[in-house]
Parts: structure tokens; C-alpha cells; sequence
């Protein structure tokens, strides 16, 4: 009788959401089954299942040490989430006697069930970045005597979540700014600029409502604008490295000199993008709505106001209480405050999955929530910039709030 060969190894997971895709969060119950399918007998010395979670960077810097010289520094920097080990057959054998121990595989189709859970801690949510990136797997290998092991590896997606119900993130943010044009001795009107948006907190698939008002009392045709930005920031060897890159933009009317503009409430849509990442040691994802106003010839008038991307949807009991603080008076303006540290938007277990319940569609019925962010992982990225594309300047720095590890 010959011997069979392994003819299939594959991994299935038994929870998928409606993009086929397995998706979960921290504390939950991971579990599949891994398939070997074979041709004829075959002996197995084990079947091992091993589960990771890890979060990367890498980036090269060129150095010059004199005329001649030059040499390329590497950062490197990792943080493991998950690791998890489990024999699916097999056990500890004795290195003397290979054959001892052996699992006789027949002709046909086998399954073996694992599972395991993830920790009870904040996970990095699945991020796929320029410089770096946080990926969870399952790799499942075939040990056979005499032969090299036959290996299968699929990734699984982690979320931790970020509810937006919460007052911090519900505030509103406004800013105003003005600047003068000046040319040679001669200076012209200003330029005025007043933003606000009802809250700090959006989930991928809604709008931005953004209100605001222009004054162009300058000799120049300006144009007012917004643009949604990402902003991607890696960490290692002490060192951090930033970039940006342009998530969704919108235009309004040419606004001649001595004219003024009112958005009531343009919106602005956010697409499929990841989360913010806030947590995570190594990586930052950061997002900030540029309002602004186009100056031909000059430096922009801008106002940064920051956002954070979360996963828990806006509830229907607060999305009428919002509104209604949209239309309240401006106010005094007030400066932008940075996104929020993790800690500060931590919600119990018991919350978050409550506030699940019910939040499987978005607005509108575009589907459910969770499909529409996984989107963002299989579709071509943007062009990315290193160069800051709005003037106010941002100093990369570890976050101090990061959990050491």
C-alpha cells in the first residue's frame, strides 16, 4: 500500500461577519477548525495551532557620515498581543524514536477543532499602514516523520472598540481665525474664518455636518474648503515617524473680494478607513477635519479641528439631543482639543456589548457596521504624504498615556 499525501490544510473560522470575514474584539472566543485532507494513509507526527497578535514598524533612514561616506539606519520596533499554542494531535515524543507516537491519517477528509480567547485587555485594532502595521493569525502546521512540515497561515481581524456615546466625544469643536494679505506696503481686508462641527466622535459610513462661515474682505478670489485627513504615526528606537494622507475633501463656491459664504451644514462623508488607533505603543492612528480657506498666491487660512473614528454608532437617543446643540449660537470660539487617550473612552464589557445589540446597520441601511469599516483593509491605499499639508505644525512624540509592556 503507498502512502497518501496531504492534498488540503486549511483553516475555517466558525464566526464570520457578512463580508466572510472573521472579525472579533478583545475577551472574545476565537474557534475554527483546521481541515487536512489526504489521499491515502498518512502518519502525523502532530498537528500544531498557533495564534498571534502583533503590531510592527518598520522604516530606513539614509545617513551621510562624511563626503564618501553614507550608511542606512533601520527602526524596528514590535509589540505582541496574542500568543497562544495548542497540539492538535500528537504529543511529546521521545527525539530517539521518530516513529514513536505516530497518528495514522486514512484517505478522506479530517477535521480538528481549536479554539482559544483573546485577552481581556485593549487589543490594537487590525491596521495595515505605510510603515508599519497590527496583524492577528492562526497558522496551523503538519508535522509528518521524513518529511518537511506542510504549513497554512489566515489572518483574523481584531476591533477594539470606541464608543462615540460618550460626552467627551458628543462635544462640539468650533475655532475661528483671521489673517491680513499684505503686498509690499500696501495691506488689503482680512480674511475670517469660523468652523464648528456638532460633535468629536463619527463612525466610517457617516457624514460630517460642517458649519461654517466665511468673510473675504481681502483684494484676492478665495475659495472655501475641507478635507478629512489620517494621520499615521510609528514609533521606534526613541525616534517617531509621521504621515498623512487625504481621506475625503469637499469644495465650496469662488468667494470674490468683499463677499462671504455659509455652510449650513455641508456634509462631508467619511468612507471605509480604520478606526483610530490610541492605544497601541508603537502605532497612532489620528484623524483631524482641515477647514479652510484657499488663498491663491498665499498661505492658507486654516482651522484643525480633531476627530476620532470609532466603532459603537452614534445612538438614537443622542443623535436628536446633538442636532439640537448644532443649533445653538456659536459662542465664543474654542481651541480644538487633542484626541483623547484610550483611557478616557474605556467603556465596561457588559456597555460595550449592549451597545452592539441593535448597531449591525448603519443609518440609511448601507449594511452592517462592522463590514463597512473592514472595507478599508482591501482597498487600494491613498497617496501618502510626509509633508504636513496644513501650516500648523505637529511635533511627533510618543504618547505618554501608552501602557508599557
Amino acid at each position: 500500500m503507498g502512502l497518501g499525501k496531504v492534498r488540503v490544510l486549511a483553516i475555517l473560522f466558525d464566526s464570520l461577519n457578512d463580508n466572510n470575514l472573521p472579525a472579533f474584539s478583545g475577551g472574545d472566543l476565537v474557534s475554527g477548525r483546521v481541515v487536512v485532507e489526504v489521499t491515502g494513509d498518512v502518519r502525523v507526527k502532530s498537528l500544531d495551532v498557533t495564534a498571534r497578535g502583533v503590531a510592527k514598524v518598520r522604516w530606513t533612514e539614509s545617513r551621510n557620515t562624511g563626503a564618501n561616506t553614507a550608511y542606512t539606519q533601520n527602526y524596528t520596533e514590535e509589540v505582541e498581543y496574542l500568543h497562544h499554542y495548542d497540539t492538535l494531535i500528537g504529543e511529546e515524543r521521545d527525539v530517539d524514536c521518530p516513529e514513536e507516537g505516530l497518528t495514522v491519517l486514512h484517505a478522506g477528509l479530517h477535521e480538528f477543532a481549536f479554539s482559544f480567547n483573546l485577552p481581556q485587555m485593549a487589543l490594537a485594532t487590525s491596521f495595515e499602514g505605510k510603515h508599519g502595521s497590527v496583524r492577528y493569525w492562526v497558522k496551523a502546521e503538519l508535522h509528518r516523520p521524513w518529511l518537511l512540515p506542510v504549513k497554512v497561515k489566515k489572518e483574523f481581524i481584531v476591533f477594539e472598540h470606541i464608543d462615540i456615546n460618550t460626552p467627551l466625544l458628543l462635544s462640539p469643536q468650533a475655532g475661528s481665525k483671521e489673517k491680513t494679505l499684505c503686498c509690499w506696503f500696501c495691506a488689503s481686508g482680512p480674511i475670517s474664518l469660523s468652523a464648528k462641527i456638532e460633535r468629536k466622535g463619527y463612525t466610517p459610513g457617516e457624514s460630517i455636518q460642517i458649519f461654517c462661515e466665511v468673510e473675504n474682505s481681502s483684494s484676492r478670489v478665495v475659495v472655501p474648503k475641507a478635507a478629512l485627513y489620517q494621520t499615521q504615526t510609528f514609533f521606534a528606537k526613541g525616534k517617531g515617524k509621521q504621515i498623512q494622507q487625504l481621506v475625503s475633501n469637499l469644495r465650496g463656491e469662488t468667494l470674490p473680494q468683499g463677499k462671504s459664504q455659509s455652510w449650513e451644514g455641508r456634509l462631508l462623508k467619511i468612507p471605509p478607513v480604520s478606526p483610530s488607533i490610541l492605544d497601541c505603543p508603537i502605532i497612532r492612528v489620528e484623524y483631524v477635519l482641515v477647514v479652510y480657506v484657499d488663498v491663491p498666491g498665499g498661505l492658507n487660512l486654516s482651522l484643525s479641528l480633531p476627530l476620532v473614528i470609532g466603532t459603537i454608532p452614534l445612538h438614537s437617543s443622542t443623535s436628536r439631543s446633538s442636532s439640537i446643540s448644532s443649533c445653538c449660537s456659536w459662542g465664543p470660539a474654542e481651541t480644538p482639543e487633542a484626541p483623547p487617550s484610550y483611557s478616557e473612552l474605556a467603556i465596561s464589557e457588559s456597555h460595550r456589548r449592549d451597545c452592539l445589540v441593535g448597531c449591525d446597520r448603519s443609518e440609511g441601511g448601507g449594511g452592517s457596521l462592522l463590514t463597512y469599516i473592514t472595507e478599508f483593509r482591501y482597498l487600494p491605499p491613498p497617496l501618502y504624504s510626509e509633508v504636513d499639508p496644513y501650516p500648523d505644525p505637529v511635533e511627533v512624540r510618543r504618547p505618554e498615556t501608552c501602557p508599557s509592556r
